[in-house]
């Protein structure tokens, strides 16, 4: 791996306390390019624009993927990444749906072992802080047909702390639009599936709310996702979470939750969930907790949901999952914690 390294730093210009989310990036960026049938090799280099052909492949047909990590300091300035496999191997599965060539394994690892450490002095310190980091890849051939690319470009760009969500949301459930459908592309982390989600969700803004839940396609019943986010909802004592599926995307965020909260003594519970349910088991007070999950915000918590024209309040309680969950989640991540499943990846200098 060729390593070219800045010559300045931007990071004294960088008022962390204020930063927010996504908008200041680090020195430097990763960068891998497939041409003539292979992945050539990779280069680490100072964060710059790319240089791109109006007729670039990904601007008219949107063969693009991404994944979205974080890494982690702890009090001994040891920085960690948090369960990198499973993003990696999420990455391989949006790759094959957007048949797009896959990296190699190898190559992501040691791009983000040799980037995140070139980088290290961006990763925040402070308990709950941290650097998201940004995998993607989009199709560059200059060309107008209608096929796959040719050619394609693998970047990873990394971006100091901020906060996603910073209070607790109400969201609008959705019974019309879709996020996705059997036999979509929902299940793979594909930029396509983001750009199409923004009108609905600005509809929603424009009626008070925060966010958006998703429903399935063929009856509007079934819940799904929040946002960008896997849901959770705590009735009596139990968590529910929607099943996976092809429209439902495997959500790292959503697997730890699981785990923690089996950990911690919860009863867990992977199932179809309705929206009459819900509505059902809130005027019977046995909806306790609804929250969002996801790498950006670990852990939403989300204060009303409406349907149609009603609007449904949740009580905030003391001893809830949430905080819990978050609080564990961010001690494994930070190396506060035992690690019980192995899912810290120690970056090395």
């Amino acid at each position: 791996m060729e390593i070219n390294k800045s010559i300045n730093t931007k990071i004294n210009d960088v008022d962390f306390n204020s930063v927010r989310f996504g908008e200041i990036f680090t020195d430097h960026m990763f960068e891998c390019n497939f041409k003539n049938g292979e992945w050539e090799s990779p280069i680490i280099k100072p964060y710059s624009p790319l240089k791109l052909d109006p007729s670039t492949h990904v601007f008219h047909y949107g063969q693009a993927i991404f994944e979205g990590m974080k890494g982690y300091k702890d009090k001994n300035d040891q920085v960690w990444l948090f369960r990198p496999k499973d993003n990696y191997e999420r990455l391989k599965k949006s790759c094959i749906r957007m048949h797009i060539p896959v990296l190699p394994e190898e190559y992501f690892f040691e791009g983000l072992n040799k980037l995140v450490s070139i980088d290290k002095d961006w990763v925040p310190k402070e308990l709950g802080s941290s650097m998201y980091i940004r995998p993607f890849v989009f199709s560059s051939s200059a060309m107008l047909a209608a096929s796959p690319s040719l050619d394609y470009k693998f970047l990873i760009i990394c971006s100091p702390g901020g906060a996603y969500y910073s209070k607790s949301l109400s969201v609008y459930v959705e019974d019309k639009f879709s996020r996705a459908a059997p036999g979509g592309a929902g299940y793979a982390k594909a930029a396509g599936n983001y750009g199409a989600s923004f009108y609905p969700i600005s509809l929603a803004v424009s009626k008070g709310f925060d966010q958006i839940v998703w429903t399935d396609s063929s009856t509007h019943q079934k819940i799904e996702e929040v946002g960008t986010m896997s849901i959770m909802f705590r009735i009596k004592d139990k968590l529910i979470t929607p099943k996976t599926s092809d429209t439902i995307l495997d959500g790292v965020s959503r697997k730890t939750v699981i785990q923690i909260a089996r950990d911690l003594g919860i009863d867990v519970e992977e199932r179809d969930i309705t929206i009459n349910e819900l509505i059902s088991e809130h005027r019977n007070g046995n909806l306790k907790e609804i929250f969002g999950c996801g790498t950006a915000v670990v852990i939403s918590k989300i204060s009303s949901f409406g349907y149609k024209e009603d609007k449904f309040e949740l009580e905030e309680i003391k001893e809830n999952y949430a905080d819990r969950l978050k609080e564990s989640i961010i001690n494994i991540q930070q190396n506060v914690s035992e690690d019980l499943h192995g899912w810290r990846y120690k970056i090395l200098d």
